[in-house]
């Protein structure tokens, strides 16, 4: 694959670990972060030190605040803003995006006060890029460090979702492709509100029979909101949906089960690190509600979050439901 210029928007932990990965692939990737300090960091100290401290990171590696810089001459994006951000970051980066170049999601929820999909934001405002979204199961750190990762690069036009998934591909990072963007976007969103289920229970001290139960069950609400979606059934079983299920619900690692262990607790979550799962939850139940479909565990997620119920309240709740078929 021929060296190209990579623009990556966004300077958080994603943002720098995607941006080094593709410095590391032989490419010319420009990292645009807001924060001067992040920006001065990454060029001057080499390292992310606000958000990922204490990995150090290739010299070669060039961070800026000037966004139209970042974009000119790029030959894909990487949009990697958190996603209740994502319509700001289109918005502002619309006149400066190169026609037909290809902006591909790095982000994972469901916009809180519409309820689209990333796709569909991307899609409205930057309408002469092709739209994908890149997934799966991969922290930060881990991709810094170049430890094995793999994750889908999904794009409705299979030529494209194929271009991309060779482009983006590394030593350490191999990428899939799929054509079923919706059924990626809806596994990696929904992935976080079952993280924050799992950390919730964990934190509550329920044992690990409980957490793999709700673990489970969490993904067959997955597949069912999926289904409504129109996702492929054999997406949500793969890297973006499963793949990325099992990592974020397992590991205080994941900032959306950290979040869960909090509540479980009942310790303050103020102050705690950006976790999408929260903005997700409460839009997910509201569109599960919508369309007619049986989603326990995201409800009792929202209810929590929202001050409702408590976690042993949601316990119950979910316990005391009717008996049913595993197959219903």
């Amino acid at each position: 694959m021929s060296r190209v210029k990579i623009a990556i928007l966004g300077g958080g932990a994603w943002g720098t670990a995607l941006a080094l990965t593709m410095l590391r692939a032989g490419h010319e990737p420009v990292l645009w972060a807001r924060d001067p300090q992040t920006v001065d960091a990454i060029n001057q100290l080499h390292e992310n030190t606000r958000y990922l401290p204490g990995i150090r990171l290739d010299e070669g590696l060039e961070a800026t605040t000037d966004l139209a810089a970042a974009l000119a001459g790029a030959r894909c994006v990487l949009l990697v803003t958190p996603a209740q951000a994502l319509r700001a970051a289109c918005s502002e980066s619309a006149r400066h995006i190169p026609a037909n170049v290809p902006a591909v999601i790095c982000a994972k929820g469901i916009e809180a006060s519409t309820g689209h999909l990333l796709s569909e934001i991307v899609g409205e405002l930057l309408p002469e890029n092709p739209v994908a979204a890149l997934s799966g199961p991969g922290f930060a750190a881990d991709v810094s460090r170049g430890l094995p990762t793999a994750v889908t690069v999904a794009a409705r036009d299979e030529a494209l979702a194929v271009h991309l998934a060779a482009l983006l591909s590394a030593p350490h990072l191999r990428c899939y492709s799929s054509t079923d963007l919706t059924g990626v976007e809806i596994g990696g969103a929904l992935k976080n509100v079952m993280a924050i289920a799992a950390g919730a229970a964990s934190g509550a001290e329920l044992g690990a029979s409980a957490q793999a139960a709700l673990v489970t069950r969490g993904f067959v609400e997955l597949r069912r909101i999926g289904a409504a979606f129109g996702a492929n059934p054999e997406t949500l079983m793969g890297l973006s949906g499963l793949g990325d299920l099992i990592l974020s619900c397992g590991s205080s690692r994941s900032r959306n089960f950290a979040y869960g262990l909090a509540l479980g607790r009942g310790e303050s979550v103020e102050g705690r690190p950006l976790a999408e799962g929260v903005a997700t939850a409460k839009i997910a139940a509201e569109l599960a509600r919508k369309r007619g479909i049986d989603a326990p565990i995201v409800e009792a997620v929202a209810a929590i979050l929202a001050g409702r119920i408590t976690v042993p309240e949601a316990v119950s709740s979910l316990l005391s439901r009717p008996l049913k078929s595993e197959d219903a």
